[in-house]
């Protein structure tokens, strides 16, 4: 009802996609790719293969990596940035996962007009490229399709749930500084969420009022289980509130315990503000080769 309906397989395309440029790196190869999600449109991406993954060889477990409000996009996940805290997409290849990257709608090298594609949200928008990016990723010769997960920080936090609600073959889910209940992110006031890059029903339907919009993250969070969920959320994120997070994972909590899996349900609170710091980016890392390595 916000972001718009999802995109039937009347949408659906060929899977196809090419490499621009392949770089070698060390313990990896990097490849700048464009992938088709809808017929004509491609998406720009890199895809990280590790070294000692080779077709035929025994499969990997692969990882959507999802980058955060940034101008150059997908170029920071994989080490092009300045803040070596968001390279996950870098780290985790060395830790043996295929992982690919790639631009959210208006950032990177991909500027579309998704309202002129349709779409009623460029959050939508993220979601079907994002699914598309799974599609790829579980055709890859090197990659188990049962062991797929995803993982952003900040825009990437949130795209990084919203991904994993519409598509079951994502089995873990890792969000930093990523979300909170909207009655504890600033003060209520949802106006950030509501700009063309994310859901603009939120005003324009909604009117911006927390007794009209039909959903919140504590139900999110909610709707993941039984399937792994960790959370970097720091004490002092001017972003998203810490208690915010907290209400969230209290909601989820007894959801997991029906299923018998409150041990994948996982919330770090580093002493730090807006930030995927290494102490629990090594916990998330952690957290994933526990459930997606054999």
């Amino acid at each position: 009802e916000v972001m718009g309906p999802l995109p039937g397989p009347e949408t659906l395309g060929p899977l196809e996609w090419k490499v621009d440029e392949e770089i070698a790196e060390d313990g990896y190869v990097r490849r700048r790719i464009a992938f088709q999600v809808e017929p004509g449109h491609l998406v720009p991406a890199w895809l990280v293969i590790p070294d000692a993954a080779a077709p035929g060889g025994p499969k990997r477990p692969a990882m959507l990596c999802l980058h955060q409000t940034v101008p150059i996009g997908k170029d920071e996940p994989v080490g092009l940035g300045k803040k070596p805290d968001l390279w996950y997409a870098k780290e985790l290849a060395r830790r043996g996962y295929v992982a690919i990257a790639p631009d959210y709608p208006g950032f990177g090298d991909y500027h579309p007009d998704v309202y002129a594609m349709g779409y009623a949200s460029g959050s939508m928008k993220a979601i079907w490229n994002n699914k598309r990016a799974v599609d790829l990723l579980a055709s890859l010769p090197e990659v188990d399709p049962e062991r797929i997960g995803v993982i952003g920080h900040s825009l990437g936090g949130h795209n990084a749930i919203f991904t994993a609600l519409f598509e079951p073959r994502i089995k873990a889910v890792v969000s930093s500084c990523g979300f909170n209940a909207f009655p504890y992110y600033y003060k209520g006031n949802v106006a950030g969420w509501s700009h063309k890059g994310y859901m603009p029903r939120l005003r324009d339907v909604y009117d911006l009022d927390l007794a009209k919009i039909p959903f919140d993250f504590p139900e999110l969070i909610g709707s993941l289980a039984p399937r792994p969920f960790f959370t970097c959320s720091p004490l002092h994120d001017e972003n998203f509130e810490v208690e915010g997070v907290r209400v969230c994972i209290r909601a989820a909590r007894p959801i997991y315990a029906l299923y018998g899996a409150e041990a994948d349900l996982v919330a770090e609170h580093p002493d730090a503000e807006h930030a995927f710091v290494p102490e629990a980016r090594m916990k998330a890392y952690q957290f994933l080769d526990e459930r997606l390595k054999p």
